[in-house]
């Protein structure tokens, strides 16, 4: 399995990029979102990928972050995602529109992707709506350990991550039990990682725990709390 490489951007075309890996051409391919974020040609880049495996062809899809690829891998989970499709939803949307979209069921922002239709975008969200915002938590800590703060078409210097402050504690809403607890901060570290201050993400939890006590039922009434009014 080729989980990640890193080499020299020969060139860009639409819907792939060709690495010079050790003098080794790598088609790898990404989103037009991805696309747009990676270097010049002859500049370095790392990518993380997933290998695509079938009878008659093997394919390699690239991302920015393991997060990224994760969010893939969930998306190729569903029946009627192919590989390319989840490249599709994931760059028309972005991962965090996507991620919320999820949360909140947001279906019609599934289907804004090019080739997806109402039926295939209510099966993705009835589908990942419970394994969206545990990945969601998962986030931050994905980027931290891989030193993801760092600009993403950056090969990361390992002596810098060795230096890397520790994330700061989340905070908990007062007067939660150790279950509630665990369960609102992993809810407000996920808002966070969506963009989120942590005061307003804070908030939005402690009010949508009146009606959610899990992890999913509470990002999800959080991000509708949150969400924009009309």
């Amino acid at each position: 399995m080729i989980g990640k490489l890193t080499g020299r951007v020969d060139y860009r075309a639409s819907d792939h990029v060709l690495l010079d890996v050790g003098g080794v051409g790598y088609i790898v391919y990404c989103s037009e979102r991805t696309l747009a974020t990676l270097p010049s040609a002859g500049q370095m880049v790392s990518l993380y990928t997933e290998l695509l495996v079938r009878e008659d062809l093997l394919q390699l899809f690239g991302f920015l972050t393991p997060y990224d690829r994760e969010w893939h891998r969930l998306l190729v989970s569903v029946q009627g995602v192919g590989a390319k499709a989840a490249v599709a939803i994931s760059g028309a949307l972005g991962i965090d529109a996507l991620a919320r979209a999820i949360a909140i069921g947001d279906w019609g922002a599934v289907k804004a992707a090019p080739g997806v239709g109402p039926k295939l975008a209510q099966r993705v969200v009835n589908e990942l709506k419970d394994k969206g915002p545990a990945l969601m938590v998962m986030g931050g800590s994905l980027a931290r350990d891989l030193g993801q703060n760092a600009p993403a078409s950056v090969v990361a210097d390992p002596q810098i991550l060795e230096t890397a402050p520790a994330a700061p504690a989340v905070p908990v809403p007062p007067g939660a039990s150790h279950a509630d607890a665990q369960a609102q901060a992993e809810a407000i570290s996920a808002l966070t990682n969506l963009g989120y201050g942590p005061s307003d993400a804070a908030s939005a939890v402690a009010r949508a725990a009146d009606e959610a006590d899990t992890t999913p039922a509470l990002i999800r009434a959080a991000l509708r709390l949150l969400a924009p009014k009309d």
